[in-house]
């Protein structure tokens, strides 16, 4: 750790290591504007997460969310957001993936339409990882980036017309433990937010782009507030005309499912549209209702876009975007190519082949896809059937009631469910712990999100002493000795070098921590950063 590496406005300390280009990212002025967001806005987002807990008591007590009242006014009236820029007009296959160099190059390069840097689930967020994400982000705006790949012998560089360029900042409840302002851990949103736009808005507008954000795990209006206040703030401070920043909102938790016209009346001046975040939706439901029993959830396989829930949930999206003149982006195919067994890999073909039908059909004006091998399927369907930039101006009359929101999913929890979620939420914790944030498994690209489905569920399971179809209990016992079995089976398949190097053996200690914790705990990251940091 180097802390006199860096040139630190007063009060500011940094921590992290410095890599070379890093002090030009960490730069005493970019310093300055993050240390003033964490000033201005750190105290309204420690009350809103504290707010967070308040609402989950009233959950655990049998509290039902519900559309509000006092803002009926809001849903009711007629306005809509500020006009989409040119370059965001066509947003029908977008990729995501983390920030490393080559998987940027690759992302922009790859024929999607946008390309979503990730610095959230995709990432770890070692801090190399971030600072270098910001290098590199900056290079591709620069249109300087290039990669060499000395052990394939292969180079990479931009082509000529690359994807529009998103970025995910991490969530309101994480902090970058490198930077401390005034002694305090800075908001890991304000750092990532801030510095992606400190750096680029230039470059960005020298391109007709500009700086344009995915805001993740947003749980009311409330919260896409203070993103507007940040926003706002940012702009002056930078002399940015109202609206240079656009944002697309993730709707991924299922309290704000309960709010989506009112963050996007928050936002109404920045924002450009909605995504599904369909992974992440399913952990909110498990966590929010993990004290419920009446709302468990099958296994993870059993419940999918076209669970009622689920179809209601995305149906909603697009009806509210398109009333507001916003874009409603689908949700995640994480399926990859399968190489060397065509059996498989027609399968995946046609499963996100379906999926896409689906979106499109719906009045989706884009979707995500997770591998480029997958790009060209995904824009054939929306060719097919979207044969305009988007179809923002259709609308549904679709309208969904609490009861629509909530009913959870029918289907069967299965020994084959239960190992499946210990084996992925071992492996990708093991893959978070080794710093790669995306993480091939069995066949599909699993992220933090993922793994979180598969830890809120056994501890859910577990806590109500679910019943699986043979008639088995799933309590500690039981996972103790299923977790168990994958380790060995794991441990089987790999050298002891292979083995240590792996941290699957630290990643089960987290994942076993917690499945059998009393409490649940908000988010899997939130312990396992303390093995990184």
């Amino acid at each position: 750790m180097t802390t006199h590496a860096f040139s630190c406005p007063d009060g500011v300390t940094i921590t992290g290591s410095a890599e070379p280009e890093f002090n030009t990212i960490l730069n005493p002025d970019a310093l300055a504007f993050i240390a003033d967001l964490h000033r201005r806005f750190n105290p309204a987002r420690t009350a809103l997460l504290e707010a967070r807990k308040t609402r989950q008591k009233a959950l655990d007590a049998g509290q039902d969310p519900d559309f509000l009242t006092e803002t009926a006014d809001i849903r009711a009236g007629n306005w809509r957001v500020r006009p989409v820029p040119a370059d965001l007009q066509d947003r029908r296959v977008e990729i995501t993936g983390p920030v490393d160099r080559k998987m940027v190059i690759n992302a922009l390069n790859c024929g999607a339409k946008c390309f979503m840097a990730d610095f959230e689930d995709a990432s770890a967020p070692q801090w190399t990882n971030m600072v270098q994400g910001q290098v590199n982000l900056r290079d591709a705006n620069a249109r300087t980036i290039s990669f060499e790949d000395t052990a394939r012998g292969k180079s990479y560089a931009l082509n000529a017309n690359p994807a529009v360029l998103l970025v995910r900042p991490r969530g309101w409840h994480m902090t970058e433990a490198h930077m401390q302002v005034d002694g305090e851990e800075v908001s890991a949103s304000l750092f990532d937010f801030g510095l992606y736009l400190f750096h680029n808005h230039e470059a960005l507008k020298n391109l007709n782009s500009g700086p344009y954000y995915y805001l993740p795990k947003l749980e009311n209006a409330g919260e896409a507030r203070l993103w507007n206040m940040v926003i706002l703030h940012a702009q002056e401070k930078l002399g940015l005309p109202v609206g240079t920043v656009r944002v697309t909102v993730l709707i991924e938790t299922i309290l704000a499912s309960f709010e989506i016209d009112e963050i996007l009346y928050a936002l109404r001046d920045h924002i450009v549209g909605l995504n599904c975040g369909r992974w992440d939706y399913i952990f909110s439901y498990i966590k929010r209702f993990a004290n419920r029993a009446e709302r468990i959830l099958p296994d993870r396989a059993e419940v999918s876009m076209t669970s009622p829930f689920m179809r209601a949930y995305s149906r909603l999206v697009i009806e509210t975007c398109h009333r507001r003149g916003a874009h409603a982006i689908g949700g995640m195919a994480a399926q990859i190519p399968v190489k060397g067994d065509n059996a498989a890999n027609d399968a995946a073909f046609a499963k996100v082949r379906a999926d896409k039908e689906r979106e499109v059909k719906d009045g989706h004006d884009g979707t995500w896809v997770a591998h480029p091998g997958m790009v060209a399927l995904a824009s054939e369907v929306f060719d097919e059937h979207m044969t305009q930039p988007n179809q923002v101006e259709r609308l549904n009359g679709f309208s969904a009631s609490a009861a629509d929101l909530l009913s959870p999913s029918t289907g069967a929890i299965t020994v084959g469910g239960v190992r499946t979620n210990i084996e992925v939420g071992i492996l990708y914790i093991a893959s978070w712990l080794r710093g790669q944030g995306a993480a091939p498994i069995h066949n599909l690209m699993e992220d933090a999100a993922t793994a979180e489905i598969s830890r809120a569920q056994l501890w859910q399971w577990r806590v109500h002493g679910a019943t699986m179809g043979d008639g088995k209990t799933v309590d500690a016992a039981f996972l103790q000795n299923q977790f168990a079995e994958v380790l060995t089976e794991l441990k089987a398949n790999m050298s002891s070098e292979d083995w240590v190097s792996s941290r699957i053996e630290d990643a089960a200690k987290v994942m076993r921590a917690l499945v059998m914790d009393d409490k649940f705990t908000e988010f899997l990251t939130t312990p396992a950063y303390e093995l990184i940091k």
